[in-house]
């Protein structure tokens, strides 16, 4: 409301015009009975667009009705509004954003698009970004500022959702600002462009892109270099690093560039798509660069690094008193396909040094003491947060990849770790809802002394607000079940566990809806034998997009 409207003609008496307005719709109980009415016919038809029918009753709970409901609130809010955050100062993430857009965008595209809009509206003309903007001036959060170097490549994977979504191909072409500046407005293309070249243009000595001031991971803070009781790990940059430009032009995250080769196809696949096959090709030989980099540098012989600290000196690596394996860069490397022998061993790795009954931990063995190279994740006790906590958000990254993989069991194992209706047999320890995700889980470090198990593993923490929605949504439907939005129609690649029989689906999709149903005679978990549309056999697995209508679809896996 104007400021001149807030108050009446006195000047003291609040107006309540909108308060009056809104006590007038629901004054009596036949009003309150339609408006009650009218949100039930609401959530049925968002909750309607995928609705499925698995094997396994909790897996149809969440995916049907809570996961979704979840992705809904957490894309309105963020983590703007939370208990256990900063509250409303903080804004809204541009990592964030972006990531919520993934697990909501089937629900309603049209406020997805605009929240794309808002959100490449922060970035600067380098690439760069705003880490956080506040959602109703719509402008940057100057006081956190940029410089977090995976920010842009999430902006790659949102409008390629959006693409694949609804096959709206126009948003490449909406005219969006930079710095929310229009007089230097670029169509959304030239931000991925930006937003791609902007890693392939900060690369440190090992070809590994440069950590800058954090990476996904916000308490890995190699610029930093606090040695001051309650300095901001998030706002701090050590002398030396602000004099070289706000960051080390050592430190380098390997984690950002096996997100770089994972969201880098999508920009390949655009241009692709587009016509412009000179710059596909530019942008596929540095992924194929990346990739090279990746086996080079970062590989550790049984699992990915997580970094290169300001000094050169490798993290997440079993030559490391601790710390020795990282969650971060594993999924992204497996479903990059950066090397198949790789793959094999992380996915190994990961099950033996990571993986608790409660879920995966993000790091081992848990950091003991203080760290001045790596900052503020090394200030808490082992077990909580990103000190080898059940990092929900990140677990997803290892579902989606073991299930890229083929291993549908060992994904679903990890999928029922930490899906919230799988903790109601273990609520005495969970304690949070067992229906929302939550930003982590006690690690077996957790309330413990140094070495033992601790009284607070599989303790849940931080819940509703948090990313593992989107992601959790993503693993479960696109990787799991394998119902995946694709640039040229739906792709149905289900990777399930052996014991299945099979499951139903229906799933509306550009304006057609598809009753899915997926057999499984010979007990496998991945490998689609064929697919019929309508009773007609379709090559591949991708249902070609229709023009309207109810369709039959049935899949055989073998």
């Amino acid at each position: 409301m104007p400021a001149a409207e807030k108050f009446e003609a006195d000047g003291k008496t609040i107006n309540k015009v909108k308060s009056n307005a809104m006590i007038e719709k629901y004054n009596t109980p036949e009003k309150v009975a339609a408006g009650l009415a009218e949100l039930r016919e609401t959530w049925d038809k968002l909750l309607g667009i995928l609705n499925v029918d698995t094997p396994d009753d909790k897996v149809n709970r969440m995916v049907n009705i809570w996961n979704q409901y979840q992705c809904m609130v957490t894309f309105n809010l963020s983590r703007s509004a939370s208990y256990f955050e900063s509250g409303i100062g903080r804004g809204m993430g541009f990592r964030d954003s972006n990531q919520d857009v993934l697990g909501f965008v089937h629900q309603i595209p049209d406020r997805a698009r605009e929240r794309i809009i808002d959100i490449a509206s922060t970035q600067f003309p380098d690439g760069g970004c705003y880490h956080q903007y506040q959602p109703l001036t719509k402008k940057g959060n100057a006081d956190i500022g940029g410089d977090f170097s995976d920010d842009p490549l999430w902006l790659i994977l949102s409008v390629s959702a959006y693409i694949k979504e609804t096959g709206d191909w126009s948003i490449l072409d909406e005219m969006v600002p930079y710095d929310n500046d229009m007089s230097v407005a670029q169509p959304m293309l030239e931000h991925l462009k930006v937003s791609f070249y902007h890693i392939v243009n900060n690369l440190g000595p090992h070809g590994l892109p440069l950590a800058m001031r954090a990476d996904w991971n916000d308490c890995i803070n190699l610029s930093c270099y606090s040695d001051t009781p309650g300095e901001s790990f998030q706002t701090y940059t050590n002398p030396k690093f602000k004099a070289e430009g706000g960051y080390s032009k050592v430190a380098e995250s390997a984690f950002v560039g096996a997100l770089f080769t994972y969201a880098g196809p999508n920009y390949v696949q655009i241009l692709n798509h587009l016509g412009k096959t000179d710059e596909a090709a530019k942008a596929q030989a540095e992924i194929d660069k990346m990739k090279k980099v990746m086996m080079d540098s970062a590989w550790d012989g049984d699992w990915f690094l997580r970094a290169y600290d300001a000094e050169g000196k490798k993290m997440g690596s079993k030559e490391c008193e601790e710390g020795q394996i990282f969650i971060e860069p594993q999924g992204f490397a497996i479903m990059s396909d950066i090397d198949a022998e790789a793959s094999k061993k992380t996915l190994k790795a990961i099950d033996e040094r990571l993986n608790t009954q409660y879920g995966l931990v993000l790091n081992n063995p848990a950091f003991t003491k203080y760290y001045i190279q790596y900052g503020e994740i090394s200030t808490y006790p082992g077990g909580y947060k990103e000190n080898a906590g059940i990092f929900t958000h990140n677990n997803a990254w290892i579902i989606c990849a073991a299930a890229y993989a083929g291993e549908g069991d060992q994904a679903f194992k990890y999928y029922s770790e930490i899906a919230p209706a799988f903790t109601e047999d273990t609520s005495d320890i969970h304690k949070t809802e067992p229906y929302v995700y939550g930003q982590m889980i006690g690690g077996k470090d957790a309330g413990a002394d140094i070495g033992k198990q601790g009284d607070n593993f599989g303790q849940g923490k931080n819940s509703w607000l948090t990313g593992t929605a989107a992601w959790n949504m993503v693993a479960i439907s696109q990787y799991i079940l394998g119902i995946a939005a694709d640039f040229d129609g739906l792709k149905i690649d289900p990777s399930i566990p052996h014991e299945w029989d099979g499951m139903k689906a229906t799933r509306q999709f550009r304006g057609a809806t598809y009753d899915i149903t997926v057999k499984n005679p010979n007990h496998v978990c991945k490998g689609v034998k064929s697919m019929t549309v309508d009773g007609k056999a379709v090559d591949g697995n991708v249902i070609p997009v229709m023009d309207g209508g109810k369709h039959t679809v049935e899949v055989v896996l073998g």
